[in-house]
């Protein structure tokens, strides 16, 4: 990005800025620190096949222990970010790490990785460390209690893009027509205590459907208005928290309220630890001796702020990319193309089956089960995505003694419809190409009339 020189005109408080540097750096420690426990330590998920994104072929997991050491480093940079230690070097670490992870394997996207991914290369070109911080502690010469207006705002906005996008996307027949697929995780709630039967009702799913969409519409805007908020708020509470009862999607809905306090005013961390200071003497002195030093602020002009065209560009991408499906013919929820970082969160329940046919010279035919070779979410991803279809289809060629066609029959059940044939059986997968925005004849049509 190209700079230029802040104006006193363009700045507000900084506290929301560094009560978000605080919850990054601590939600993607533990992230990282997870990933590493579960994935690495337990379940070994990078030490064999590993699918990558186009375009990020070269990135592979370390050998070990580097990849152990890797973890351990990602994990210490996030708390170095929360506690502001030399953030001008841990942060940009911390974020290079988290996308290190967020790259090793496509099988394990999330969207709130994606989005996480995004938030922590935005923080590293704010002045987050400029207010509460050890950075702070030991150098008093970079306290600066202001932040540019952008480096504050543009994080509201992108979790409004997020929550807005995500209610134009449920806005399609099977959710608010069927109430599906949250019809069908609802009765497998139906065991839970006290809510359980309430889960089994289909009104239940409808209500969940329809006021999800409406509230991911409307929470931008209610969350602009300064009586309003505050509405937003408690409905995004019941909604975020519903969600983690019901799902286990993370830290997405932590994460989305971390973003979601930053609508209101940007000084409310302050207010809020000086109404506690006011009832508490030992936060008080905590608060006097922590800002004794604290008596020049940095000068507003050696605050950096972009050129408008450079934050345009951010949007007008976070607006492209959640709108690119429309590009395609196809179902979006049935070929996936345009799917990911689109904010189509629990819109579809899909599951699959297939085994791959590779074909020698001599006409021999070796069926290979992806299942035997790949982990139990690789496998569930791969029978579900026709691009990672593809991706392992080129690995059977490329690991194969000699030329060698491969064809794939797959079977895939959408939304709790009947299954259907997925990709078509005689097409050599062997000699196809993924293309961006072209259209894919390999990849089969849902027939939705088919019943469930």
């Amino acid at each position: 990005m190209r700079f230029k020189i802040s104006n006193s005109r363009k700045l507000v408080p900084i506290h929301t800025l560094v009560f978000l540097r605080i919850a990054l750096g601590l939600l993607g420690a533990g992230d990282i620190l997870g990933n590493g426990v579960y994935y690495h330590w337990y379940l070994d998920a990078f030490s064999g096949f590993t699918f990558r994104y186009f375009g990020f072929e070269w990135v592979h997991p370390l050998p070990e222990p580097l990849l152990s050491l890797f973890f351990v480093v990602g994990f210490l940079a996030g708390i170095a970010v929360a506690l502001g230690w030399r953030f001008r070097v841990t942060a940009p670490l911390f974020a290079a790490c988290f996308t290190y992870l967020f790259l090793l394997e496509k099988a394990h996207y999330l969207n709130h990785a994606y989005l996480f991914m995004w938030l922590a290369w935005l923080l590293v070109l704010t002045p987050a460390w400029r207010e509460w911080s050890l950075d702070v502690r030991r150098d008093p010469s970079q306290w600066s209690p202001v932040a540019p207006r952008w480096s504050v705002w543009v994080f509201p906005l992108l979790m409004g893009l997020v929550y807005f996008f995500g209610g134009i996307n449920k806005i399609n027949y099977d959710w608010l027509i069927e109430a599906m697929p949250l019809h069908l995780w609802l009765e497998r709630r139906g065991n839970m205590p006290v809510l359980g039967p309430l889960f089994e009702l289909r009104e239940t799913a409808y209500l969940m459907a329809w006021g999800g969409m409406l509230l991911d519409l409307s929470a931008p805007f209610l969350l602009l208005h300064r009586q309003l908020r505050w509405v937003a708020l408690g409905l995004l509470l019941f909604f975020h928290a519903t969600n983690h009862l019901i799902f286990n999607i993370g830290i997405f809905p932590y994460l989305s309220l971390v973003l979601t306090s930053m609508f209101f005013a940007p000084d409310w961390p302050l207010r809020l630890v000086n109404g506690i200071a006011r009832r508490s003497p030992r936060v008080a002195r905590w608060q006097r001796n922590w800002r004794a030093p604290l008596t020049h602020p940095v000068a507003p002009g050696t605050l950096w702020h972009p050129r408008p065209a450079a934050l345009a560009v951010l949007v007008a991408v976070h607006v492209f990319l959640p709108l690119r499906n429309w590009l395609f013919a196809s179902d979006v929820n049935w070929t996936e193309e345009g799917h990911r970082y689109s904010w189509r969160m629990m819109l579809r329940s899909k599951q699959g089956r297939g085994i791959y046919r590779v074909v020698d010279p001599a006409g021999e035919v070796r069926i290979v089960n992806p299942r035997d070779s790949l982990d139990a979410r690789q496998y569930t991803k791969l029978v579900t995505h026709p691009d990672m279809i593809l991706q392992y289809a080129h690995h059977l060629r490329d690991v194969a003694p000699g030329p060698v066609r491969v064809y794939g029959d797959f079977q895939v059940r959408l939304n709790g419809r009947q299954r259907q044939e997925f990709i078509d059986p005689e097409v050599d997968l062997a000699t196809l190409e993924w293309r961006w925005l072209g259209s894919k004849p390999w990849i089969r049509t849902e027939d939705q009339s088919v019943e469930r």
